[in-house]
């Protein structure tokens, strides 16, 4: 019985349609292969990719190549994690001078604050990043706090020239804390259980949970924690004229107020504003009276730069694995002085 028209059609089409899907699918690996080594050894990697925010007015919209950019960091989480790490933030103001944003584009830097604190070292390391960068490009920075700038967050906003928060935002927290130090031997020598630590060097052992702590066996470390502290104080009262630093360290502690009591105590330049408010200050700061601007903010790389760049696991063989152990705190900020507001802990 011969073949009707319509299934020699479909038949033809399907043959058609496979043959081009299969050359289209062996042409790509070779596009990945050639996209890998096309760049010039002088071209650097990119490992961020940028995304346009909503302006003062909160139309977002591209409006030129060469318009002048606000650009937005965000310090939201917890910071020592994810995306609030000094060698994170190092990366982005580094590549907010090249490709399209290079030639001096970048006009300030707009910080957008929600965080409870986090890593002293992380905390310490974005402030002098950002204020390097200030000082260098000789840019104004702006901070906005949507939520919370507590501890590290408040260090970080300290690099800021002017700092404003909504109405229901909280800041403070200027205080240093270490994780509890927890004691097991009682609880070992109840169980019949004996421990052996090996150690050299003068309190390499210090603060051994397995067996009972001597007098005074904390000093070490309570020193350490007294000199970040003192850091920290004269850091953001110097930054924050208007904050006391003897009421700092004697009434207002490491306690957190509402953005109208921080701005009264000089925490703040002033509250009960919106983010749009925000930048409406920060460009009459810039002298900019039109649209022509724009706010964009640099994200972490895409799928395809995330699986090529130089520490993909198709180039290194490697792959890394992480257990979360601990609920809040990863096992390394448990082991660490922290700039962190974390009621409860």
């Amino acid at each position: 019985m011969p073949e009707s028209l319509l299934a020699i059609s479909l038949r033809s089409f399907l043959k058609a349609f496979f043959t081009l899907l299969g050359i289209c699918l062996a042409f790509i690996p070779l596009i990945l292969i050639f996209s890998l080594f096309s760049k010039s050894e002088s071209e650097p990697e990119s490992h961020f990719s940028m995304a346009y925010l909503p302006n003062a007015e909160g139309e977002r919209k591209v409006v030129s190549k060469s318009a002048p950019v606000i650009l937005s960091i965000p310090i939201i989480g917890v910071v020592g994690t994810d995306n609030v790490t000094m060698h994170h933030i190092r990366d982005m103001l580094v590549e907010s001078r090249e490709g399209s944003l290079k030639k001096d584009r970048v006009k300030a830097l707009f910080l957008h604050i929600e965080t409870p604190g986090g890593t002293v070292v992380d905390a310490d390391g974005i402030y002098h990043a950002i204020k390097a960068y200030k000082e260098k490009y000789n840019v104004p920075v702006y901070a906005y706090v949507d939520g919370l700038c507590a501890s590290g967050g408040m260090y970080i906003a300290s690099a800021a020239d002017k700092v404003y928060a909504s109405n229901v935002s909280l800041v403070g927290s200027v205080g240093v804390l270490i994780p509890a130090l927890l004691n097991f031997s009682k609880l070992i020598n109840t169980v019949g259980i004996e421990s052996l630590t090996l150690s050299a060097g003068i309190g390499k052992d210090e603060l051994n949970p397995l067996r009972p702590w001597k007098p005074g066996e904390q000093d070490a470390m309570q020193a350490i924690v007294n000199n970040y502290y003192e850091q920290f104080v004269s850091i953001v009262t110097t930054a924050r004229p208007k904050l006391d630093k003897e009421k700092l360290v004697q009434e207002y502690g490491a306690h957190v107020y509402p953005a109208k009591q921080a701005e009264e105590y000089g925490f703040i330049d002033g509250s009960g504003l919106s983010r749009n408010e925000t930048l409406k200050l920060l460009l009459k700061k810039l002298n900019i009276e039109d649209h022509y601007y724009q706010v964009v903010q640099l994200e972490k790389e895409s799928w395809y730069n995330t699986l090529f760049s130089s520490e993909s696991p198709i180039r290194t063989g490697q792959i890394k694995h992480q257990l979360q152990l601990t609920k809040g705190l990863s096992m390394e900020m448990m082991n660490q002085p922290l700039y962190l507001y974390q009621p409860g802990m």
